[in-house]
């Protein structure tokens, strides 16, 4: 069989203006299926910012035999048509749909899309999805395969789920799939960015989130040196010098954490690390924090989610509000790019609550701050509290981007311009304030800015706010011109 892992043509304006980032999940999965024989092409429209009459013109062209996509909440719809066109063009093409939408929406998307979904992978893929195709080459039933949903007599059918993978070190990659040259990271021109993964899960209670529920709410890691031999032979081998760490939590062992930092500083690699970990765990390490910036960290993301404890412990963090400005100042003392976000709009928010929310945001002084309206997973545990204030059922719109969720005391219109007014007082706060900022961190935040504020989601929300100047607003245009 051919199998061709492809990407969705989605597009939000967020990831996509701050780099092009690899799918590293079809690296595990095209790995995985090369090993038992298949012959795999990882085929990233998404980055390519390729249109469907691209994507027809492809299948045409390679004529897969088993094409596989995967779909958060926003994507489905994309992954859907692509899906789609793939039985438009050739009936007897097998298709297949995974990722943390399907695993839960599983009988929602069959009961409505069962002529162009085939299967649909729930959990993670990797052996699920061998054992499905080697199923279907030997003309077996599939449904002794742990981990499936599909449609059969009428209704959908679900089989247990499939435990997961134990040992993260034993599964294979496909990195040599991957077009390197299309991947680089925006605020570093020239770069050749890789997205990796050292772990996997999150034993967090996050109300609003998905992937303590994908996972199960467990964590599993690779060994140390596993993984740090992965990031030098990236960087050998394909130029890789900026990498952004995709896991959740990746600092949840501390003493294997700090194992990779002394590989990192022993190795010396020309490699710049972007990541995402716990206030609480910045809080743990901070007499370590100095071999963090040594190992070449240099870009960290923290939850902060919220200014209010009431709110704090509604999205059941774990954190207290002052702890999320001491993880934030001591980040910033290293003098490592400190980036978090603020989750806006829920149903009690007012202009004056998202106001105060901002001032904080300046309070807590991290060098990116993002004012994100909540989006309601149909999956997560906060989905029943928001669900009589959703007023968008557009999945596509569930990016964290669009206002989905109406506050009482508000329309989705002033929430939007709530949020643009947000993004715009912070950052021409930030740039007021450039002078105080180290050389390193000074660039960085010039490079940032111009790119939120000319070719990101936000250009348009800020600009839409009054007088402005080539889309953008004309405050930030007169820094940027200073500086320039």
């Amino acid at each position: 069989m051919k199998v061709l892992l492809i990407t969705p043509p989605y597009h939000c304006g967020v990831l996509e203006s701050a780099g092009s980032w690899l799918p590293t999940a079809f690296v595990y999965l095209a790995g995985s299926l090369r090993k038992a024989g298949y012959e795999v092409e990882i085929y990233d429209a998404m980055s390519k910012f390729h249109t469907y009459e691209d994507i027809r013109a492809h299948l045409t062209e390679v004529q897969p035999d088993v094409i596989a996509t995967g779909a958060i909440t926003a994507t489905i719809y994309d992954c859907l048509n692509v899906l789609k066109l793939a039985k438009e063009l050739n009936p007897e093409t097998l298709t297949i749909l995974g990722n943390v939408h399907p695993t839960f929406c599983w009988e929602e998307i069959l009961k409505e899309h069962h002529d162009i979904v085939d299967y649909i992978v729930r959990g993670e893929g990797e052996q699920t999805l061998v054992a499905l195709l080697n199923c279907i080459s030997d003309s077996r039933d599939p449904a002794g395969i742990e981990g499936l949903a599909f449609w059969r007599n009428g209704k959908p059918v679900v089989t247990p789920d499939r435990p997961l993978v134990q040992d993260l070190d034993l599964l294979a990659t496909a990195w040599d799939l991957i077009q390197w040259d299309e991947y680089t990271y925006h605020t570093k021109p020239g770069s050749t960015l890789a997205v990796v993964s050292s772990s996997r899960g999150c034993t967090q209670n996050c109300s609003f989130c998905s992937q303590r529920l994908f996972w199960k709410q467990t964590w599993r890691a690779r060994s140390p040196e596993n993984f740090v031999a992965e990031l030098e032979y990236l960087h050998r081998e394909f130029g890789v010098d900026v990498a952004m760490i995709s896991d959740e939590t990746p600092t949840v062992d501390r003493h294997r954490w700090e194992h990779i930092l002394d590989l990192l500083i022993h190795k010396r690699l020309d490699l710049e690390l972007l990541m995402e970990t716990r206030v609480n765990d910045v809080l743990r390490d901070k007499d370590i924090l100095g071999k963090y910036r040594k190992a070449g960290i240099v870009h960290i993301y923290v939850g902060v989610e919220a200014t209010s404890q009431k709110t704090l412990d509604q999205f059941k963090k774990g954190t207290r509000v002052e702890e999320s400005k001491k993880a934030i100042e001591l980040i910033n003392a290293m003098d490592i790019v400190s980036e978090t976000s603020f989750v806006i709009g829920m149903p009690d928010d007012t202009m004056e609550s998202i106001a105060r929310t901002v001032e904080l945001a300046k309070y807590y002084d991290p060098d990116m701050a993002f004012f994100l309206p909540i989006s309601p997973w149909p999956y997560a545990d906060l989905y029943p509290q928001l669900k009589p204030h959703i007023e968008v059922f557009d999945y596509s719109k569930y990016n964290l981007v669009e206002p989905v969720v109406k506050p009482i005391n508000m329309t989705l219109d002033e929430l939007r311009k709530a949020i643009g007014k947000a993004s715009m007082d912070f950052y021409t706060d930030k740039l007021s304030r450039l002078d105080k900022m180290s050389p390193y961190k000074r660039k960085f935040m010039i490079a940032v800015i111009d790119i939120i504020a000319n070719n990101s989601y936000l250009a348009e929300m800020m600009g839409s706010l009054g007088e402005n100047a080539d889309g953008m607003p004309l405050d930030i245009k007169k820094y940027l011109d200073s500086i320039s």
